[in-house]
Formats: structure tokens, sequence, C-alpha cells
């Protein structure tokens, strides 16, 4: 109490004081909050906005008549970029594969400009 005494502060200012201070921080954790809350409201309305403006409107819906048409074979297509089949004799597809990029990269030519014919392990 001495402490109060000297500062010229007395016991009921001191609790006055400490109350303001307690009650400018929980207006501003309540601002905060408001704050929060407000801009989660807006984001979630300008999300809804961008799905409903990115979808696509709906095509009408045509009726066909239904004509038999033979079954289509496909036939294999390679990957893009690739230049045919490899045929392989007891190697793993692993193996060639480390081999085609290794050869690859020896001869400083990409992959899917070389063509490989047949890959075959030759045991001495």
């Amino acid at each position: 109490m001495n402490v109060y005494m000297e500062a010229g502060i007395t016991v009921g200012e001191a609790l006055k004081q400490s109350v303001l201070g307690m009650a400018i921080v929980f207006a501003m954790l309540l601002i905060l909050a408001v704050i929060i809350v407000i801009l989660n409201n807006v984001l979630k309305s300008m999300a809804k906005s961008a799905e409903t403006s990115e979808a696509p409107a709906a095509a009408p819906v045509v009726a066909v008549p239904a004509v038999p048409v033979a079954p289509v074979v496909q036939a294999k297509v390679p990957a893009p970029g690739s230049v045919g089949e490899v045929k392989l004799y007891s190697v793993p597809d692993k193996q060639a594969a480390m081999i085609m990029a290794i050869v690859a990269d020896e001869m400083k030519i990409p992959l899917n400009e070389l063509r490989f014919i047949s890959i075959k392990e030759i045991e001495k």
C-alpha cells in the first residue's frame, strides 16, 4: 500500500485504471472478431459468385435416334512424342527404360527422337 501512497494514486484510482485497461483490451478483441466474421462472409460470397460465374450454361438436350454402329477396334497408338514399340528380350521394363535414358543422355539427343527397335541382354 505504500507504493500507491508514494505515487499519489489511491486504491480506487488504481482499480479504475486496471478496469479501463481490461475494457480496452476486450473492446479491441471484440472489434477483431467482428472484422474476421465480416471478412469470412465477404470471401464466402465471392467464392459462391465465382462458382456460379464459372459454371458453363447447360446445353439443351436433343434426342438423337439410335443408330446401330459396328464396334470400332482401336489400333495401338504410341504415346505422344514416342517413335514406336521396342521388343524386349529377357530384359525387365525398368532396366530397358534406364538403358534408353542413358543412351539418350550420352548421345545428347532427346529420348523421343531416338528409335529403339529391340533391347537384348548379351550374356558372356
